[in-house]
């Protein structure tokens, strides 16, 4: 699938979030402020000492880059409501902390520079807003008055907030490429907890159809989610990896998984549960033979830096993708089905084979005798036997039996390729119609 005016999106295939605001300096968790009911006059301490003094958007975008990644997104604002950018609408903002300066534009010049499309993420939730009403996600949500406090609260007036914000986010960048909205828990759609005393928040109190308009109208050739409680451009699948193509309203549509390193989105110190490089390699393939993109967050430490952790993992995705990216960049879902343990990708004539495990010697391929031209491992460009074995034959003592009619059969090396998911490349025959 593919979104006719941002074509670039299915082409990339692989993109970086960043989650990162006054929660770095907690260092446990983006939603340390709701985790631990932390009031706003208190979550201030955070405001008063944010001083990203490492901060260089120049090393991010080198860090993603040399993973492979082709966009970058980064949380303008998140949850807490802290905005990075010098807004008008708000002294909550990064120019009033010790940092003293707007960190967007930046940010925006060094993706530009390195070739990266340019990502915002803008949290439709504001805990630190006057008028947002408390709700079951808001950090002041027991209370004893929070229904009092409630009916001093004006929804119009925070929704006229939200749009202004982000007719300031698409108006003072140049061409924003990527739009993440988050996110609408309407009570219908059954993401408020069941029973809550409080009403979730959906359309009606984003005004998303007038605030998709208008992002339309900024940014004509921008790409938004589907978190508005209205259809996006694409779906998003958030720390689970869909078991096939994703359906809305009744159709396929392009996806992409958004997933952590290690569970946490904001810098989270102490976590130590990192997913290693070889699982997050098998995870974008994964995806992409569904016909999918992966969003992989980092989160920045308070001082601005990418951790070692998240760098080392980066660098062992990209020496892979510069490898074997021509089987993940534009490329997509075949409809064969593959073998155990095997995922296809596939980009105009050529089939990818990629093996979560190794077989002993031989691969079978069913529905492709007589459609491949040629086939190699991807790593070295070397060259893999092919041959059809009779389906009549029977097994002997060293003489394996034949396979289904219509079955390609490949004899690999019996050492695994040094690549933590070895790619088999197969040229099709031009008039083959799988």
């Amino acid at each position: 699938m593919q979104i006719d005016h941002a074509p670039w999106f299915t082409e990339a295939r692989f993109g970086m979030f960043v989650h990162w605001g006054l929660y770095s300096l907690a260092a446990r968790h983006e939603w340390v402020m709701n985790h631990e009911r932390i009031p706003a006059a208190k979550y201030r301490k955070y405001f008063d000492h944010f001083d990203p003094d490492l901060y260089d958007p120049r090393e991010w975008a080198a860090a993603a880059k040399a993973a492979g990644m082709k966009y970058v997104v980064l949380t303008t604002k998140h949850h807490e409501g802290f905005c990075l950018w010098d807004t008008a609408l708000t002294e909550y903002k990064a120019p009033n902390t010790p940092c003293g300066r707007d960190l967007l534009g930046p940010y925006v010049e060094a993706l530009r520079e390195a070739g990266l499309k340019v990502g915002f993420y803008h949290s439709l939730i504001d805990w630190h807003h006057p008028d947002f009403p408390i709700d079951a996600f808001h950090p002041d949500r027991d209370r004893p008055d929070a229904g009092e406090i409630n009916k001093t609260r004006d929804m119009a007036r925070y929704r006229a907030y939200l749009h202004g914000q982000v007719r300031e986010l698409l108006s003072n960048y140049g061409q924003i490429d990527y739009l993440f909205f988050d996110f609408s828990y309407p009570n219908a759609g059954g993401t408020v907890p069941a029973g809550d005393k409080f009403p979730g928040k959906g359309r009606k109190d984003w005004g998303s159809e007038e605030l998709m308009a208008m992002v339309r109208e900024l940014q004509p050739g921008i790409i938004v989610n589907d978190r508005l409680d209205i259809p996006g451009d694409f779906v998003t699948p958030e720390q689970y990896q869909p078991a096939g193509a994703m359906m809305s309203g009744g159709r396929e549509v392009p996806w992409e998984a958004c997933q952590t390193l290690n569970g946490s989105w904001g810098y989270d110190r102490d976590n130590l549960d990192y997913k290693p490089a070889d699982l997050l390699v098998r995870m974008l393939v994964d995806g992409v033979a569904k016909g999918g993109n992966l969003l992989l967050n980092v989160g920045p430490t308070a001082r601005g830096e990418i951790d070692v952790r998240a760098r080392e993992t980066l660098a062992g995705m990209g020496e892979w993708l510069r490898v074997h990216g021509r089987s993940i960049y534009g490329a997509g879902a075949s409809a064969l089905v593959p073998p155990q343990d095997c995922r296809y990708t596939r980009r105009g004539n050529r089939l990818y084979v990629h093996l979560f495990a190794w077989p002993f010697e031989h691969l079978h391929l069913p529905g492709l005798a007589g459609k491949v031209a040629y086939a190699q491992l991807l790593g070295d460009a070397s060259e893999v036997a092919m041959s059809v074995l009779d389906a009549d034959q029977e097994a002997g003592n060293m003489t394996p039996a034949g396979q289904a009619p219509g079955t390609l059969t490949l004899k690999l090396p019996i050492q695994r390729p040094n690549a933590v998911v070895p790619v088999i490349e197969l040229f099709l025959i031009e008039e083959s119609d799988i």
